[in-house]
């Protein structure tokens, strides 16, 4: 029996979890569409872009509606894009993810809101081009303050302190040096690679919000899962980037949403990047 309840009680909050997702998705859609356009994201409430029509509260139920409405809006019989439903489904399944790996604890808020953060940033890139400022520094600020209330797990500043003094600092501090790290070593290293394209090419070959996307992902990700980011990110720009170049015939000087292969690359190094980071120290251990 209280095996039983148990089983019920993480089945429930699993459910709440991905709910919660939903809604949260739901949200992430008006950010998705409003900041490029720098306007608010509370006010005014959701509207059909070509008649104006206010949504309605049981139109604007997450997934459920889109199919409830056949994909149109109620009112004009507009279109409505199959990605905003894509966008609150992907937040749920992530958010779920989150609490299935993570469980019941700090960490799990850490990394659903990364997620909510990068799905921004994944969606906004792709189809605007832009990394909006006000998600990279929500996103930078988040990352730095959670950092205080949850171990060190990256390990580069574990190493640094322990070689450079006799007592190492508190926990806290560990953990914040390793987020400021990660920030640092991530923005800097795509500063480095975007001036030295420049420098070459005589022309910009990275935006400066990728920068600032990786950045703020480095403060989450710390050092290590950082550079796996950055490594992973450019695989699938350089494979996916291709792909769809050759496909749709587009000229060589395409701009690539480089900002969205990042976030993709990242969502994977949340789930998978301390195997492989574990994996990759086993080879090359730091003593």
């Amino acid at each position: 029996m209280w095996h039983s309840e148990i089983v019920l009680s993480t089945q429930f909050i699993a459910a709440f979890v991905f709910l919660f997702g939903l809604i949260i998705g739901s949200f992430l859609n008006v950010c998705i569409s409003r900041l490029p356009q720098g306007k608010s994201v509370v006010r005014p409430a959701s509207r059909c872009p070509r008649c104006g029509k206010s949504i309605r509260p049981y139109d604007n139920i997450p997934v459920l509606s889109y199919f409830f409405l056949a994909g149109k809006c109620r009112a004009c019989k507009m279109r409505i894009s199959p990605v905003y439903p894509a966008v609150e489904l992907l937040t749920g399944l992530l958010f779920l993810a989150c609490y299935a790996v993570f469980g019941n604890s700090v960490e799990t808020i850490k990394w659903t809101a990364f997620c909510a953060i990068l799905v921004v940033l994944i969606f906004t890139d792709w189809r605007e081009r832009l990394l909006p400022d006000a998600v990279n520094f929500t996103g930078l600020v988040i990352g730095l303050v959670v950092s205080f209330f949850l171990r060190p797990d990256d390990g580069t500043a574990s190493w640094i302190a322990n070689r450079l003094f006799e007592f190492p600092p508190p926990m806290p501090v560990i953990s914040f040096a390793d987020a400021l790290i990660g920030g640092i070593a991530g923005g800097g290293l795509l500063w480095l690679v975007g001036e030295g394209y420049f420098r070459l090419r005589g022309r910009e070959g990275m935006g400066f919000g990728d920068v600032k996307m990786m950045l703020m992902a480095g403060t989450f990700l710390g050092l290590r899962r950082t550079i796996l980011t950055i490594l992973l990110g450019s695989v699938l720009g350089a494979i996916l980037g291709a792909i769809f170049i050759l496909s749709s015939r587009k000229g060589s000087d395409y701009e690539l949403p480089f900002g969205t292969f990042l976030g993709a690359a990242a969502l994977l190094v949340v789930f998978l990047g301390t195997p492989v980071v574990t994996w990759y120290q086993s080879l090359f251990v730091m003593r």
